[in-house]
């Protein structure tokens, strides 16, 4: 059953930025693949006039995640760097939010939500229902998924075919998904209208 989308929607795409993608420092095996999904979500959005937020990773070149800071991670999405960029084949509409995470060297930020900014941005819009895509189901995503389910009034959607995981150690994907659903998200298997 396809899926409508209305102003009282909205659609969240998680980090799809070049260095999560194939060839990118951090890539996401099949990373890539999320994209023709997500831009059939955004143009389901623009359609039936939903907002769209893409939210980034913004870092500095010396953010506490990197290896050469102690971090697990190597250097990924450095603030004005290719890899930091959105995907090019991502359809982002005109007036799309876009919200910088991780901006600070000593500070993580795996949630859209960290600074605050687009859980108001919601609420002052009356977003009902939010629908969210992108890298890394088990690390960006489920951060974000995880404190849009504590929103007041906000039903949480994850698309399923819009995801994909690190997988550092095998099932963390699987496990992720577990979670969203126990938090209270829905794990959502059908098309945009």
């Amino acid at each position: 059953m396809a899926t409508e989308l209305t102003p009282s929607d909205g659609l969240l795409l998680v980090d799809v930025q070049n260095d999560f993608c194939p060839g990118g420092a951090l890539a996401v095996a099949d990373g890539d693949a999320v994209v023709p999904v997500l831009n059939d979500w955004i143009a389901a959005a623009v359609h039936g006039g939903a907002l769209v937020f893409a939210s980034r990773d913004w870092h500095p070149a010396d953010h506490l995640s990197f290896a050469e800071q102690g971090g697990p991670w190597p250097p990924h999405c450095v603030q004005d760097t290719p890899g930091a960029a959105f995907h090019p084949d991502l359809e982002l509409p005109d007036g799309a939010a876009v919200v910088s995470k991780a901006e600070q060297p000593d500070r993580e930020a795996y949630s859209a939500f960290d600074s605050g900014e687009l859980g108001e941005k919601l609420q002052a819009a009356g977003i009902r229902r939010l629908w969210v895509g992108g890298l890394a189901t088990d690390y960006c995503v489920k951060a974000s998924v995880l404190d849009a389910v504590q929103l007041p009034e906000l039903e949480v959607h994850v698309i399923t075919a819009g995801i994909r995981a690190v997988d550092v150690a095998a099932g963390d994907g699987d496990a992720a998904l577990q979670a969203m659903q126990a938090a209270g998200a829905i794990l959502e298997h059908a098309e945009p209208a």
